[in-house]
Parts: structure tokens; sequence; C-alpha cells
């Protein structure tokens, strides 16, 4: 039982992680991107497309399917889609240098209707009845392990046997920190949160950065919306079920002080809780649906201690949420 929970708290975990690196790649640019629900539905229904496209192409015979091109369409398909969406939240706070807060809210909105409006028309292309589609042979591709998993019991369930997009959120966070810390390019980028004007002036192209930030962020994040269709639900899109992970994810963002290798170790405890009320039995539903608070509660109580404590290195970047005007410099 121990097993199958915390298997099941890191698939829950994976969404989130990806949604809270994404994030802060994002938000150590000097961008508070309130879009990152609509940026992971955006990915999870372009996901999708080009999972449905595929398999109507092969006549839906999983024998006809190519398991590299099963998985790397809609790979391509949910990182293309959350990059379009990520360079017009660019465009529009960079170029435009509109609103941040009320334009991430814009694409939340927009991204849940294309998303929506996306799913509805290729249900209509199937004629079903049913509300939702599913993609079960790609699920199986994306949702493979390691041949040896079963041998090895617990280690195996527990680190082993999780789809491969699992172990790639992993990566990315860890290759993140190291690059956000340990490089020039993760220095430039900080610098350009904390205080753009000094970075303009010390050469540092702030449009560029902020651009590349914000675009590889939503990149990220796209693939969160593309492991829960692919791996939690077992390939089955339908209108409204991806939940109110986008907005876990930012609140992760918070919990982890804007360290991506501390999302890791969030997003695990941000699934545990999630989970936790699946394991609670004989306190009524009520009960039962205040626990999904709990990740909220976390990062309130997170929030108020790094701020009673006021250590710069737990704060976000100085500039975070505002314009950047080269004319004022």
């Amino acid at each position: 039982m121990i097993v199958q929970f915390i298997c099941r708290a890191i698939l829950l975990s994976i969404p989130l992680l990806y949604g809270s690196t994404g994030e802060i790649i994002t938000e150590k640019s000097g961008h508070l991107n309130l879009g990152i629900p609509g940026i992971m539905y955006v990915g999870a229904i372009s996901g999708v497309t080009g999972a449905f496209l595929y398999e109507q192409a092969c006549g839906n015979d999983i024998a006809k399917m190519n398991m590299i091109l099963a998985i790397l369409i809609p790979f391509l398909f949910a990182v293309t889609g959350s990059v379009l969406v990520g360079l017009l939240y660019s465009f529009l706070t960079v170029t435009l240098r509109a609103n941040q807060n009320v334009t991430g809210l814009a694409i939340t909105t927009l991204g849940v209707g294309l998303g929506n409006f996306l799913g509805g028309s290729l249900i209509k292309l199937i004629d079903t009845d049913m509300s939702s589609i599913s993609l079960g042979k790609t699920s199986k591709f994306f949702k493979m392990q390691l041949p040896f998993a079963d041998d090895l019991g617990w280690f195996g369930d527990i680190f082993l046997s999780h789809d491969f997009l699992t172990y790639l959120a992993i990566i990315i966070a860890v290759a993140a920190s190291i690059i956000l810390s340990r490089t020039r390019v993760g220095l430039n980028l900080r610098s350009v949160g904390e205080n753009p004007a000094t970075a303009d002036a010390a050469g540092i192209n702030v449009i560029k950065y902020r651009y590349l930030a914000t675009c590889i962020g939503a990149g990220v994040a796209g693939l969160g919306g593309l492991q829960y269709i692919m791996a939690y639900a077992d390939g089955s899109w339908s209108n409204d079920a991806f939940g109110d992970r986008g907005w876990m994810a930012i609140a992760l963002v918070i919990f982890a002080l804007w360290k991506p290798s501390m999302a890791i170790i969030g997003s695990f405890l941000f699934g545990a809780l999630c989970n936790a009320n699946n394991y609670i039995t004989g306190l009524g539903t009520e009960t039962q649906e205040l626990f999904k608070m709990l990740p909220y509660v976390v990062t309130i109580i997170v929030l108020i201690i790094t701020s009673m404590r006021k250590k710069r290195e737990h704060q976000p970047p100085e500039n975070l949420g505002l314009n950047y005007f080269r004319e004022e410099r």
C-alpha cells in the first residue's frame, strides 16, 4: 500500500514539476506568467491532436504504429503549441508592454477555450456519443517502462516503473537549476530579472533573454499537460478535465523558493498531499475535500515564513511582474 501511494504521488507530481519549472525559468527573467494553466492546457490538447492524427493515419491499428513516431509527434505538437502561446505572451508583455497579470489571466482563458474547442472538434470527427477521446494506443508507448523493473521489487516499482516523461521532468529541473546557478547564461538571466536597467547597461540583451525565458518556460510547462494526458489519464481527453494543476504549479514556485531543484521535492509533496484524500476513509466526503486544500495551505505557510525571515535568496526576482522601459534607463 505504501509503494502504491508513493507511485501514485509521483504520477500526480510530474505535471506540477513541469509547470513549476517552466514558470521558474520565466520568472527568473522578471516575468510573472499567470498564463501557465492555459499553456499547460494548450500543451495537452496539442499533444492529443498530434496523437489523434497519427492514430487516424495508421487506421487505429497499433501494429502499424511506429513507437518513435507515436512518441515524437505528440511531443513536438505539445512543445510547439505551448511555445507559440508563450511567444504570444512575450509579444504582448515584452514588445507591447501590456500588464503582465492581466495578460497572463487572458492567456489562461484563451488556452482553456482553445483546448475545449479543439477537443470538441476532434470528438465530432470520430462521430461518437462519448464526450471524450481515447488515445490508449499512443498512451501505451508513452507508459512503457524498463523491462527489468518488475524484477527489482519495491525498488523497481518506486524508481524504475514510470513513463519517460517523468524522468525527463527531473532531468529538466536539475539542468535548469545548474544553468541558473552556475553558468553565465543563468547569471545574465537572473540579472535581467533583478535589475534589467543595470543588465542592459552591461550589454545584456534584456528583450532577447525575456523572450527566450518565457518561450522555453512555456515549452517546458506544456509537457506537463502532455504527461497528464498520456500517463495519468491513460490517453483519455475530455474537456475541462485538467483541473487546477496549472494553478498548483504556480503555487509550487513559491513553495520551491524559485529553485528548480526544490521544485522536485515540492512537487512530490504536493502530489502526496493531493493523493492523501484517496487513502483516508471513515472521515466523510467533506473531510476528504478539505485535504485537497493542503498544498495551498502549505504554500501560504511557506510564504509567511520566508517573508518573516527576509533572506534575499528566498525572495522572488526584484523586478518580477514589472515591464522594462528602456527609455527610462
